[in-house]
């Protein structure tokens, strides 16, 4: 009578022991790929995607670094071998600076997501539909254009926008959460506000919104956002580097993290993983074949 449940025993601490040893062996799996740094700048897409990509990563069997950098700071940082890679490449136009300073120090691996855009963005329900009818209704708008951080590539190009049609309203500079929250204000109250807006971003999802025309082309036309890595990481990561070549997915798939995100309460990073885990289908399209 007493051989069964030491049987038993001898079976969970097995089995615990095993899982013990997988856990060793992840562990050490990692070790040996190594860390990889990514840098992202704090938008809700980029925050999104790079989560993502990190999740992929460690699934892989490596460590995974995020560092939180400013548009500038982190195409430096993937220039100088500081970040192993950057997921949040807007091009052709919102980075084109960017690119052409550090071009000949990075490698561009190509879109990892097609079907961006650029521009001014109203609720549906304000009656301006185009940006050279802004200064006519300068007061609607308090003379205010309610952008991002300054360091955005958004934003430089929003500075062009107010000199090529000669707006008489200032552009402030915030962050994206100080934009959004000022958007959700005026929604509830009604108002008509102006920000500066991009897509992929939950906001559309959440509120009807539009574009304002742009007759003279300023913010150019449709965008992808790339991936771009340090010289040297295909030779060094070639598996990491194989990951980052590969990825690529839809505005869809990257507004279902978006949406999660926006939870509250919620941990970007956690929501990544629930979708990696719930899109595997996806993500082995990423993964190299063992």
């Amino acid at each position: 009578m007493t051989k069964q449940p030491m049987r038993h025993s001898l079976r969970i601490a097995g089995l615990a022991l095993a899982a013990g040893t997988a856990l060793a062996a992840g562990s050490v799996q990692a070790q040996e790929k190594g860390t990889v740094e990514l840098g992202y700048v704090e938008w809700s897409s980029e925050v999104a995607s790079t989560n993502v990509i990190r999740a992929v990563l460690e699934q892989a069997g490596y460590d995974v670094e995020m560092t939180s950098l400013s548009a500038a700071a982190m195409w430096q940082a993937v220039s100088t071998g500081d970040s192993d890679a950057i997921v949040a490449a807007w091009l052709p136009t919102t980075h084109a600076d960017y690119l052409e300073r550090v071009g000949d120090k990075v490698e561009n691996l190509g879109p990892n997501l097609e079907g961006t855009k650029l521009g001014l963005v109203v609720p549906e329900y304000t009656d301006v539909d185009s940006i050279d009818e802004l200064n006519a209704n300068a007061d609607t708008f308090d003379g205010e254009i309610i952008g991002i951080d300054p360091g955005a590539g958004l934003m430089s190009l929003s500075e062009d926008v107010v000199d090529e049609y000669g707006l008489d309203l200032t552009l402030r500079s915030g962050s994206g959460a100080t934009m959004t929250a000022a958007l959700q204000s005026a929604i509830q109250n009604e108002e008509d506000i102006v920000v500066t807006g991009w897509t992929p971003h939950w906001m559309f999802a959440r509120w009807d919104l539009k574009y304002l025309d742009d007759p003279k082309n300023v913010y150019g036309g449709a965008e992808h956002i790339n991936t771009i890595v340090r010289q040297g990481l295909k030779e060094d990561m070639p598996e990491a580097y194989a990951i980052l070549d590969a990825f690529e997915w839809t505005p869809e798939q990257m507004g279902e993290v978006m949406l999660m995100n926006q939870e509250e309460g919620s941990d970007p990073y956690e929501n990544a993983k629930q979708w990696v885990e719930e899109n595997q289908d996806v993500v082995q399209e990423w993964l190299p074949e063992s």
